[in-house]
């Protein structure tokens, strides 16, 4: 029988773990797993204002993280998905290449989201990728002493690039413009400890506040209020790469995937799509909101479900479900903000120097889980059974094999 072509479109956290998990489900010989992605080595995105901030991340070749894996890395940017033909067109200094696939994966992931406010896509900075966080490294790096950067959004993203650049540079006149409350999503507790840090790094915070344009050293809400900002970064959200909403998969409004349980595409079953790139019903049927903390259990749950179908054995499932909110707050402080199923906050918090370290050693976890994909788990390469999946709803079992 024919190899098994299984191609995967991105190698962020989600791509990059489905990629060496479903090789590590199957036997080599019946299987080929082709990771198609922009860049060489692995970006840790989780650290991206870190990353701006002037530290030096280490680094992470695919090379060595899939060495024996039975992955083969093909570095390149699709520019094209063609589903009715099973075709994906990746783009290189080389010139442009077709591959064909039996099984593809998407996980093309997700951008910053300028919103359509006015001068953001020519005068702000983003840090949702490495080289925007490059460019506003260099940026951050030639400001002089007294100089203004304004974080716009109050979101994760951006209460921990407000705090790193504080911290990192207190010469620095640091802002940051919130369109509800400081950290008003989080628990009383959590609250307190936010606006604690932000007090005591020299932040200013400006509630209630909606930027509606940017300009060469300015922002402007959407009151007429003018404030000086010879940097600005904007953390307002994420936007998903717009390949998908090209294509003949069904799409949300969003431009996400639409995929059922197993994060198989409702349209196309020899498709999956996991990450920002799906649109995934979590507990109560909300929508996942797009972080590593959903991207990774989307992940296992498609390398497994793929896995099983083409070894004719029942299906796992994984548990699509928050535990907390984890949130740098410099280098020595931090919030761990634990949540509801539906990642609602509950009472209970951890703050300063151990919520820190616990913040720490879960992006290293994050990272090393990329490299072992399966660690503490049983691991059998199984033979393929079918050359092509059945679209038919399979059994799904309860418990994750």
């Amino acid at each position: 029988m024919q190899q098994h072509r299984i191609i995967v479109l991105g190698a962020g956290y989600a791509g990059a773990i489905a990629a060496g998990r479903v090789a590590k489900r199957l036997r080599r010989e019946d299987v080929s797993v082709t990771l198609v992605n922009a860049e060489p080595d692995f970006v840790e995105r989780v650290r991206m204002h870190q990353l701006a901030a002037g530290q030096d991340l280490k680094p992470r070749p695919f090379a060595e993280m899939f060495a024996g894996t039975g992955v083969e890395l093909k570095v390149g940017r699709v520019t094209a998905v063609d589903v009715d033909r099973k075709a994906v067109t990746v783009g290189s200094a080389d010139g442009e290449e077709e591959l064909t696939y039996d099984s593809l994966v998407y996980a093309l992931g997700s951008a910053w989201n300028t919103q359509g406010v006015p001068g953001t896509a020519e005068h702000a900075h983003e840090i949702a990728s490495r080289p925007g966080a490059l460019r506003l490294r260099e940026r951050l790096a030639a400001l002089a002493p007294g100089q203004s950067v304004l974080i716009v959004g109050g979101g994760l993203t951006g209460l921990e690039a407000a705090t790193e650049f504080a911290e990192a540079r207190p010469d620095l006149d640091i802002a940051l413009a919130a369109r509800g409350g400081l950290g008003d999503w989080l628990s009383p507790s959590g609250r307190a400890h936010v606006r604690k840090v932000f007090d005591r790094l020299g932040i200013t915070v400006h509630e209630n506040t909606a930027v509606a344009e940017v300009g060469a050293g300015y922002a402007t809400t959407a009151e007429g209020t003018s404030y000086q900002a010879a940097v600005t970064v904007w953390t307002t959200g994420f936007a998903v790469h717009p390949l998908a909403a090209a294509t003949a998969l069904e799409t949300s409004e969003t431009g996400q995937i639409v995929v059922d349980a197993t994060m198989r595409s409702v349209s196309h079953p020899d498709v999956y799509a996991i990450g920002d790139a799906a649109l995934v019903a979590g507990p109560g049927d909300k929508p996942l909101r797009m972080s590593c903390a959903s991207g990774v259990p989307t992940a296992w749950q498609a390398a497994d479900a793929l896995a099983a179908r083409l070894a004719g054995t029942k299906i796992p499932s994984t548990p699509l479900r928050y535990f907390n909110q984890c949130i740098s707050l410099g280098r020595k402080d931090g919030l761990i903000q634990y949540v509801t199923a539906d990642d609602r906050a509950v009472k209970a918090a951890l703050t300063g120097r151990i919520a820190a370290v616990y913040k720490e050693l879960v992006c290293k976890g994050a990272a090393w889980g990329v490299a072992n994909p399966t660690t503490g788990m049983p691991t059998r390469r199984r033979p393929v059974a079918v050359s092509t999946p059945q679209p038919a709803t399979a059994r799904v079992a309860t418990t994750e094999q």
